[in-house]
Formats: structure tokens, sequence, C-alpha cells
């Protein structure tokens, strides 16, 4: 046996060659364990608090459960006051919050990213990510203008060519960005170069995309924008509240403080909660018309006849509901059981954006994104329900609300060539013809 040991020490590991191409993958690209355990022992910023200074004075007596009980309680109600005067200011406002929010979020994610792997040296990766959130928004919001404010854009000759070659103008923009990844590669960092490239595109799928939905919902009527966001910050609210009081039961290792207590009073609460909100923003048409642009104010108007989704209707009660609250009928707006579904999604399906958050924040072992807000964390924190929700609103929308728009039509209609009108022109003459509309419509006349 000694000798065995003897002659595989002595032995060579591998033949030549494989050592040779061992070497080469050393010096072209870390290996993915060299990458993770130096990721791993990179420093990430530490959580410190930054409760404000009154705050801590006043809560000096309680233990650091309800201090922390009170801190996200007043914070939530400044951020609820805070919410309550943005929508007061309007679409605009609004768009301009949703930007902020956006630009923070991605921030917040590249920061992390940057602070595992800040000590590779890795060139242009900041000037990069921010590179490709400019190219990313400037396509979105290019082709947000060019369907909302097609008279404007098609008014005016600098925005028409820009609308005209918008894609191709993003394109090229984003070709640019993808040259210079390729310049900056470094021969001993390709590998983990690759991982941020995919690291920033993954984040910009995550957040410009969905931050973008959020903003076509505005545009389909506040109410769109309004409900949802109401109902996911219910639902964090209310699970915490039941999850803190009556919390035994553990729901998801990712996240050990969440409890089935908490998860089930918060879905019943949302529930409730957006069947009473809908049924009070229903009755204004500030809240239930779309957001359009006005050509002659140069400004938004949310004013319209509400359609039959905002229209008081009676509906019968099932037999086996009424032998228990006494009634046959009632009368709802039909927007409430469509908000059953959005208050069911936000309380069942959006929490699991937070977990998702949660395994991605213990695979860098940090406790939150960043320090911004006290007692709950980054801005991405109190965003990671808010832009599943977001996609989820856009796809309901798109599946069972929306239909063609009119007034899109009529001005897409008026920007082709007279042979063009005259020829869809004849073509609807003919079918409004053959329908019998049109004789009718003459004969009223």
């Amino acid at each position: 046996m000694t000798e065995l040991r003897q002659r595989a020490v002595r032995e060579p590991d591998a033949p030549p060659e494989d050592k040779e191409s061992e070497t080469e993958a050393k010096v072209d690209g870390e290996t993915a364990s060299d990458s993770e355990s130096r990721a791993e022992a990179a420093p990430l910023s530490a959580s410190t608090d930054d409760t404000p200074e009154v705050l801590n004075r006043a809560l000096s007596n309680l233990s650091s459960r309800w201090k922390n009980w009170w801190v996200r309680g007043i914070l939530t109600l400044a951020m609820i006051a805070f919410f309550f005067i943005i929508i007061y200011l309007g679409p605009m406002v609004l768009m301009i919050i949703v930007m902020c929010v956006q630009i923070k979020c991605f921030h917040e994610i590249i920061t992390i990213g940057y602070n595992v792997y800040h000590s590779y040296d890795l060139p242009w990766f900041r000037t990069l990510s921010w590179y490709f959130l400019l190219c990313v928004n400037y396509f979105f919001y290019g082709e947000t203008v060019t369907d909302y404010f097609f008279t404007l854009v098609q008014r005016e000759e600098p925005l028409r060519i820009l609308s005209k070659y918008h894609r191709f103008i993003s394109f090229t923009l984003y070709l640019i960005g993808f040259c210079m990844f390729v310049l900056s590669l470094v021969k001993k960092h390709y590998r983990l170069q690759f991982y941020m490239f995919g690291w920033t595109h993954v984040t910009l799928l995550i957040v410009v995309t969905q931050s973008h939905l959020v903003i076509h919902n505005l545009f389909e009527g506040m109410i769109w924008f309004i409900v949802p966001i109401s109902c996911v910050i219910c639902n964090d609210i209310m699970a915490y509240m039941f999850g803190f009081f009556f919390g035994r039961t553990p729901l998801i290792k990712l996240s050990p403080k969440k409890t089935w207590e908490g998860f089930i009073g918060g879905f019943f609460a949302t529930v409730v909660f957006g069947l009473l909100l809908s049924y009070v923003m229903s009755g204004y048409r500030c809240f239930v018309c779309p957001v359009e642009y006005n050509n002659d104010t140069n400004s938004f108007t949310v004013d319209c006849e509400p359609s039959d989704l905002f229209r008081l209707q009676e509906y019968n009660i099932p037999e086996v509901i009424q032998s228990v609250i006494g009634l046959t009928t009632v009368w709802m707006y039909p927007f409430q059981i469509h908000s059953i579904a959005l208050s069911t999604f936000a309380s069942l399906i959006g929490p699991f954006g937070g977990f998702f958050a949660s395994g991605f924040k213990r695979a860098f072992k940090i406790k939150d994104f960043a320090n911004t807000i006290p007692g709950h964390g980054g801005i991405m924190d109190r965003f990671d329900c808010q832009y599943l929700m977001a996609t989820f609103v856009n796809v309901y929308i798109a599946s069972f609300i929306r239909g063609p728009n009119p007034s899109k039509l009529i001005q897409q209609f008026l920007t082709l060539r007279p042979d063009q009108q005259l020829h869809i022109f004849n073509t609807l003459r003919s079918h409004l013809a053959d329908k019998g509309m049109l004789t009718v419509a003459t004969e009223d006349e």
C-alpha cells in the first residue's frame, strides 16, 4: 500500500495536454466554483438602522419587536399619504413617479451586482448597465408616445421623423452598447463579464418592462392603476397585521416571518377591500375614463361617458347565499367582479414576487435591497410584488376588457394616402350597405 501511495504521488495527475488546457481555461476565465466562492466572500454593505432619531427616542422604551411594528406603521401611513398626493396631482405626475421608481429599483439591483463583483475590476460594467437602461427606456417610452400621442407626433416634424424611424434608432442604440460590451471583454474575466451582461438584461426585463406596463394600465383609466396597487398594499399590511398578532404556522422557508395565518387573513381582507374601493371609485369619471391626450389644450383629459363596466347593474344572488343574507338581488358595478380577480391575484400570487425577492436577497446574504425607507428597506423591497401585479393587470385587460379603440383607428386612417383612404371608405360603405345600416342612416337624415 505504501508503494502504491508513493507511486501515485510521483505520477502526474493528468497528461500534459490536459494540464495545458486547464491552465488555458484558468487564464481565459475563472471556473464557476471560483466565481461563486469569491462572490460569497465579497463584502456587501451591511444593513444599518436608518430609523429617524426622533422615532428612536420616542420608542426607546419598547422592545425591538414593537419598535419595528411602530416604525413600519408610521412610515406606511406616510407612504400612503404620499400615494394620495401623487394621485391628486394627476396622470403626468404619476408617470414621472413610475419612472423615478423604476430608476431607483434598477439602481438597487445593479448596485448589488457591483458590490459583489467590484473586486474583479470589471471594465464599463456600471456604465454599460445605465446605457442599456437608457436604450430600453427610449424604446418603450417612444412606443408609448407614438401610440397615445399620435396626433401630436404627426403635427411636429421632428417628432414625426423620430416616430417613423423609432425602432431602427432604438436597435442602433442597442447595437452600440452591444459592441461596447464586446470591446470591454477582458481575457481573464470572460465568464464573469457574461454573467453580469445577463444580470443587467434580466434586471431590465424585470424592472423596465413591467414599469412600462404600469403606464399602459394607467392609460386605460386610473382605476386600473390605483385598485391593483392598493390591493397589493392592503395585502401587505393585513398579512403583516394578521401574522404579527395571530401568526403561529410558518408559510415558506424563504421568508421565515411569513405565516399561514397572515397569508389567509391578508387574502380575505384584500378581497373585501378591493370590493369596497372599486365601488367607491367606479362612481367617478376621473377614475374610470381612459387617460387621453387633448390636442386642443395640450393636456391630459379623463372625461368620457362611462362604459357599462362602470354602471350599476342588478345581479341575482345564489339561493344558497339568499337564505343567509335575506336578499335576492344586489346592485353592483361590473368592475367589482373584476376587482375580485385582481385582489385574489394580489393576495395569493402577488406574494410570490416577494418570495422571489427574498430568495434573491438570501443568495447574496443581504437583508434588504437598500436602506432607503427605514423599517421597509429599499424601494425594490416595496415594489417586488407590484411589478408582478402590473403584468397580470395588463394581461387581464388585454384578454377580458380591451376592445378596438375607434379614436386610434381614425388617427391611423387620417395618416394614410388619399387613395388608401378612399379605398377604405368604399370598402366600409359597401360593408354597411350589405348590412342595411347605411340605408337606414340615410333615411333618418
